[in-house]
């Protein structure tokens, strides 16, 4: 899996992307990750990257031009790829969505920052996304969560093949509880249940749990 990032600000990616399972998934070589830089496209010697919008309004606006030569540059040095604009106007990220960028070959992200996009860029994106309805001040963060999120679905990534079949969203509803030792805390006992060696037992008292906590969470998921 590829990923190309076009963003202002590369800096803020590399902690991130040099943890946990994103660093191991990239010394496997299962994951590749390109930071580009929006202002090595900017045409003056000002690195000039956004402009006051037409019409008046305030904040600056992101140039198309700047924005198409970024992505036609990483279309030529990488290859075709499915361009992703981050943006709050964009469809709701969810796991069914992860499961289909995952399986792309090269995503191409696009992180916004000022005050938003000249309109006519999206002529030249595949798809919106947005990681939910708020305001960011930037599209680095959704980006970062796009990757995160795709990232885990690459096969080999994670060190056992089915761990991401129990994630919660998986099949519509959120994970079961889970406990680990001290088996008793402050009065607080782990369910017997779990103890009991009986994995046909253990398995449908995690499936009614699943189910009740879908159902008092996120009553929305457990009517679909």
């Amino acid at each position: 899996m590829e990923f190309s990032l076009i963003t202002l600000f590369p800096k803020v990616f590399s902690p991130f992307l040099n943890e946990s399972i994103v660093k191991r998934a990239r010394k496997k070589g299962l994951v590749s990750i390109n930071l580009v830089n929006l202002r090595d496209f900017a045409k003056d010697k000002h690195k000039t990257v956004d402009d006051k919008p037409f019409g008046g309004g305030a904040g600056m606006v992101l140039k198309v031009d700047v924005l198409f030569e970024a992505i036609k540059s990483v279309k030529e040095k990488i290859g075709r790829g499915k361009v992703i604009l981050l943006s709050p106007q964009g469809k709701t990220l969810n796991q069914q969505m992860v499961k289909r960028l995952s399986k792309e070959d090269h995503l191409i992200l696009i992180s916004g920052h000022y005050e938003g996009f000249d309109e006519r860029i999206k002529e030249f994106i595949d798809e919106e996304v947005s990681i939910g309805d708020y305001v960011l001040t930037g599209g680095e963060l959704p980006a970062l969560v796009v990757i995160d999120a795709v990232t885990r679905l690459v096969p080999g990534v994670l060190s056992k093949s089915a761990s991401h079949k129990t994630d919660t969203f998986e099949g519509g509803l959120l994970k079961y509880p889970q406990y680990t030792r001290p088996e008793e805390f402050r009065s607080l006992k782990v369910p017997g249940v779990l103890l009991s060696g009986n994995h046909k037992k253990i398995d449908e008292w995690r499936k009614e749990q699943s189910l009740k906590k879908t159902k008092s969470l996120r009553p929305d998921l457990f009517e679909k």
